[in-house]
């Protein structure tokens, strides 16, 4: 009995110690991603910064590239849930929708975001459309706008189809902001005209 103790013990240490290695790599790379960049950013850079050996990373993330994708999924959780937030916290069910599509599209004006997510990301995995997070956040989409459908709030339209296109819309001004001269500039011109867009699916009187 005493050695069944012993060994749960022991499995539970190996795996706090797996899963303290695993947050090391991951707060190492958004680190060195966030601030030189997804190409800058060497291995050993990122083993040496976590205090671990190369067979660390390979062990939990396979390569550099597997250790970008597993950040770019914790960040977009947090995104996500920045946005959940600041959508529940509006006056009504449409001010959630503008409020979460304008802040998703400033979001690019963080360093870290903007870097990593709208920058380093696409370039290696490519278009922000394709990546699995998308279909889930263009079903989101999708059903909030049922929803304001089903009141009255919005005009007669293909709900799934201005979903993809509010998304689409919204993702490519992140990486217009992200990828100009002058981001700070680049998000007021992009956030009117994205509102300006909006405010033609109300229906008249709301």
């Amino acid at each position: 009995m005493e050695g069944t103790i012993a060994g749960e013990g022991t499995r539970t240490t190996r795996k706090e110690a797996m899963a303290e290695t695993r947050r090391k790599l991951m707060a190492a790379g958004r680190e060195a991603f966030g601030t030189i960049g997804y190409a800058e950013a060497s291995m050993d850079d990122l083993t040496a910064a976590a205090g671990l050996t190369r067979g660390a990373l390979y062990h939990h993330f396979g390569d550099k590239k597997g250790l970008l994708r597993a950040v770019v999924e914790e960040i977009d959780r947090e995104m996500s849930e920045r946005l959940g937030a600041i959508s529940a916290a509006a006056g009504s069910r449409w001010q959630g929708l503008v409020d979460e599509q304008v802040a998703y599209i400033r979001m690019a004006l963080e360093p870290e975001i903007q870097r990593i997510m709208f920058r380093d990301a696409p370039a290696v995995f490519g278009d922000l459309s394709q990546w699995p997070s998308a279909s889930a956040c263009v079903a989101a989409l999708k059903a909030h706008l049922d929803a304001l459908l089903a009141e009255g709030a919005i005009v007669e339209i293909d709900t799934e189809a201005a979903a993809r296109l509010i998304s689409g819309a919204g993702g490519y001004a992140a990486t217009w902001i992200a990828t100009s001269e002058d981001p700070a500039e680049t998000s007021a011109r992009a956030v009117a005209s994205f509102r300006t867009l909006l405010d033609g699916l109300r229906a008249r009187g709301m």
